[in-house]
C-alpha cells in the first residue's frame, strides 16, 4: 500500500471518528434541545397567538384579531397598574444600585471577616422574591408589626403600613432596595478591577475622596453600573410574588400594589381571560424592551470602555 493510500485510509478513519462524535453529542444535547422546544419556544409561540384568540382555558380559542391589543389602551384599572409598576421600578432600582454601591465601597476597603459580610449581604437577593420573605414583610409592616413596636417606644404612633394605600407600595420599595446584595457582588467584583495606581496619582495630585469617586471610580465603573441597570430594571418589571402576597392576590389597598404581571395574573388565572393575558405578557415584553433599548442609546453618552 502506497502512502497516498494510507493517508486517504486514515482521513476515511478520521470522518468516521467525528461523525460517531457528533452523533453522540447531539443524542447528549438532545434532551435540552426537546426543554428549549416544547418547554420554552413552543409556549412562547403559542401565548403569541393566543393574544390573538379569545381562549377561556375551557372553550377552544376564537381568532378575533387585534382587539385585545386594542383593549390595553382603553384599560383604567391596567393604566393604574402600569403607573404603580413605573413607579416602583423608577424609585426601587436607583436606590438598590445607590445602597449597592455604596455597601460595595466600604467592602472593596479590606474589612476583616469580608467572606461573611459578602455572604450576608447577599443572602437576601437569593430570598427577596420568596413567599416566606413576603410573609414576613407583612409581620414587620403590619399594624402591629415590629416597625410600629419600634415607634411605640420613642412614642410615635404608627400605622398599618401595608393596609395604607399611601404607604403600601413604599413597603415593596424598601423590599426590593434591601435586596441589593447581587449588585452588590457584582460591584465588589468591578471594584477590585480598577487599578490603585489611578488613586495613588490622584492622591498626589491633591484630589480629594469625593473627587476620586467621581472622576475615578464612578467612569471607570460605569460599564458594571450599566450592566446591573439593565438587569435590575429587568428583574424589578417581573416583580410578583412580593406584592401578590403583602396584598392577598388582590393588588389592595384601593390598587395600590397592583403590579403588571399581578393585574396579568388576574386576567389569565381568576378570570380566565387567557388571551388578553397573552396580549398583557408580549405588551409588557415590549415596554422592557423600549427600556432597554433607551438604556443602550444613552448608554453612550456616561459608559465609558477602556478602548
Amino acid at each position: 500500500m502506497s502512502a497516498l493510500d494510507e493517508l486517504r485510509q486514515l482521513r476515511r478513519g478520521g470522518v468516521q471518528v467525528r461523525k460517531r462524535d457528533n452523533k453522540a453529542a447531539f443524542w447528549f444535547l438532545a434532551p435540552w434541545f426537546a426543554g428549549l422546544i416544547f418547554i420554552t419556544v413552543g409556549p412562547v409561540l403559542a401565548s403569541f397567538l393566543l393574544g390573538f384568540t379569545k381562549y377561556n382555558l375551557i372553550q377552544p380559542p376564537k381568532f378575533i384579531g387585534f382587539d385585545n391589543f386594542a383593549r390595553i389602551f382603553s384599560d383604567e384599572r391596567l393604566h393604574n397598574a402600569l403607573g404603580v409598576t413605573f413607579t416602583y421600578v423608577l424609585v426601587s432600582v436607583p436606590l438598590q444600585l445607590a445602597c449597592a454601591l455604596g455597601v460595595a465601597l466600604l467592602l472593596d476597603r479590606g474589612l476583616r471577616g469580608l467572606a461573611f459580610y459578602r455572604s450576608a449581604f447577599y443572602l437576601p437577593s437569593l430570598l427577596g422574591s420568596s413567599v416566606a420573605i413576603a410573609v414576613l414583610w407583612t409581620q414587620v409592616f403590619g399594624a402591629e408589626g415590629l416597625i410600629n413596636r419600634v415607634l411605640s417606644f420613642v412614642g410615635i404612633e404608627g400605622r398599618g403600613w401595608i393596609s395604607d394605600p399611601d404607604t403600601a407600595l413604599s413597603t415593596l420599595i424598601v423590599l426590593n432596595v434591601w435586596t441589593f446584595g447581587s449588585p452588590m457582588i457584582i460591584f465588589l467584583a468591578g471594584l477590585r478591577q480598577i487599578p490603585a495606581v489611578y488613586y495613588e496619582a490622584a492622591a498626589i495630585d491633591g484630589a480629594s475622596k469625593w473627587s476620586q469617586f467621581w472622576r475615578i471610580t464612578l467612569p471607570l465603573l460605569s460599564p458594571i453600573l450599566f450592566f446591573n441597570l439593565v438587569l435590575q430594571i429587568i428583574h424589578a418589571f417581573q416583580s410578583f410574588t412580593q406584592a401578590f402576597v403583602v396584598s392577598g392576590g388582590t393588588g389592595g389597598p384601593s390598587d395600590s400594589t397592583m403590579f403588571y404581571t399581578l393585574y396579568l395574573y388576574q386576567q389569565g388565572f381568576s378570570r380566565f381571560d387567557m388571551g388578553y393575558a397573552s396580549a398583557l405578557a408580549w405588551f409588557l415584553l415590549l415596554i422592557i424592551a423600549a427600556f432597554t433599548a433607551i438604556n443602550f442609546w444613552a448608554a453612550k453618552y456616561w459608559v465609558f470602555y477602556d478602548d
